[in-house]
């Protein structure tokens, strides 16, 4: 038997064989000290797209409507031709970024398909990532304008090709996870959400989609006379199965089909503000007893996969709507909001029997001096904070700041060679 023991002046921590456990360290233990550091659950982010760590926001797609910013991307992923040796190198970093940031799970949103490329491959491109570095991934089969019958079976063949031991989509050993998921009403219809929806019946996988940016208002209202939320409920995906991301200025009414629904939803500050597309209602959310998980979109949006920064920024914003959320409420939003959207009960917490997934945060500098809470200046003090240590699956995967399962600088390096190499084309 392994055991840890993180021991300081607060409550002993024990990990024991890749889980939590409840009383005293065995004798034997490995005693880590964390005097002057707050413990938590790693973070779990419930929306990525992993692929556009490779396509971050550059000047020409900053500030721009959301159809000219989908179009410039599109042209990017076209010009430097995704395939799995770009999708495998932009996950690794994606992932790497995310493990030195606190973030041990991750679930990516991959929506780019090209033609001609084996999406089986593309998916274990980033499925092979995830188990290099070290981090748990739910890997979400999306759809941005695909053929559905093809992708409904591109989704039963990833299963098949990597999942295979698979129980509701989850591998056995917890570190991977399968999803299916349209991109939104506004780049799939009914046919897609049907048959994705068909698919995931079949496997036992979760559905996730996005509603309400400013596009898909747009694009609804426009094409079918109706708002995005109103649709998925017509097509039959507000349900508690399915996980909705962004929900810019929700209405009243849309707030309460939500609620009623079952449905869990995914916010994404980081993503959101910059694009001028609005502000999830968190509070009201919250209050109508909806699960709200956190998430921080994609590269292409939001250049940073940092989500403690992006729990940070929807704790300010939340004042800016006149709807407050405690720096508390968006710490357990990040972790076990985000981990039971993706009906994942073992993960976010730290109660006898969780996961091992764990982060310790060094608040003993100046960054911290006079905080009269250290959870509380977990968020509001030290932007941009990174964890000292990260823990998966009781398996130590950063330790003082460096990642231990692959050389970060060696990942960073790998993807920009690989772009240069595109851009001579």
């Amino acid at each position: 038997m392994s055991a840890t023991a993180l021991t300081g002046a607060g409550p002993t921590v024990v990990v024991s064989d890749g889980r939590i456990s409840e009383g005293p360290a065995p004798a034997d233990a490995d005693v880590v000290d964390i005097s002057g550091c707050v413990v938590t659950p790693g973070l779990v982010n419930a929306h990525h797209h992993l692929l556009q760590s490779a396509f971050r926001s550059r000047p020409d797609t900053r500030f721009l409507p959301m159809g000219d910013w989908l179009s410039r991307m599109a042209q990017r992923y076209r010009d430097m031709r995704v395939d799995p040796e770009l999708t495998e190198a932009a996950a690794a970093v994606g992932l790497a970024e995310s493990l030195l940031s606190g973030v041990t799970t991750v679930a990516d949103h991959h929506l780019t398909w090209p033609p001609g490329e084996d999406p089986v491959a593309l998916a274990g491109a980033t499925v092979g990532a995830a188990r290099r570095v070290g981090a748990r991934l739910a890997f979400v089969r999306g759809t941005a304008g695909n053929e559905p019958d093809a992708a409904a079976q591109s989704v039963a063949d990833i299963h098949a090709a990597y999942l295979s031991d698979a129980r509701n989509g989850v591998s056995a050993d917890g570190m991977i996870q399968l999803a299916v998921g349209p991109a939104g009403v506004h780049s799939d219809g009914p046919e897609m959400f049907a048959a994705l929806g068909q698919v995931a019946a079949q496997l036992g996988l979760l559905r996730r989609t996005q509603a309400n940016e400013q596009i898909d208002v747009q694009v609804a209202l426009d094409r079918y006379g109706r708002r995005p939320l109103e649709l998925l409920h017509e097509w039959e995906w507000l349900a508690e199965d399915v996980t909705v991301a962004h929900l810019c200025e929700i209405t009243d009414v849309e707030l309460d089909l939500v609620a009623g629904s079952g449905a869990t939803v995914t916010h994404a500050p980081g993503c959101d503000v910059p694009m001028g597309w609005g502000v999830a209602r968190v509070a009201a959310l919250r209050a109508a007893g909806v699960q709200v998980g956190l998430g921080t979109s994609g590269g292409g949006s939001n250049d940073a996969g940092h989500l403690l920064a992006d729990a940070r920024l929807g704790m300010q914003v939340s004042g800016l709507i006149g709807e407050p959320v405690s720096a508390q409420e968006f710490l357990d939003i990040a972790t076990e909001g985000s981990a039971l959207g993706l009906r994942r009960p073992e993960l976010g917490h730290l109660r006898p029997g969780a996961a091992a997934d764990l982060c310790v945060w060094d608040c003993s500098d100046v960054f911290d001096a006079g905080a009269a809470d250290a959870l509380d200046g977990l968020l509001w003090a030290a932007p941009g904070r990174r964890p000292r240590d990260v823990m998966v699956g009781g398996r130590w995967v950063v330790r003082a700041g460096t990642l231990l399962t692959a050389d970060s600088r060696q990942l960073a390096a790998q993807l920009r060679t690989t772009l240069k190499q595109r851009e001579g084309r």
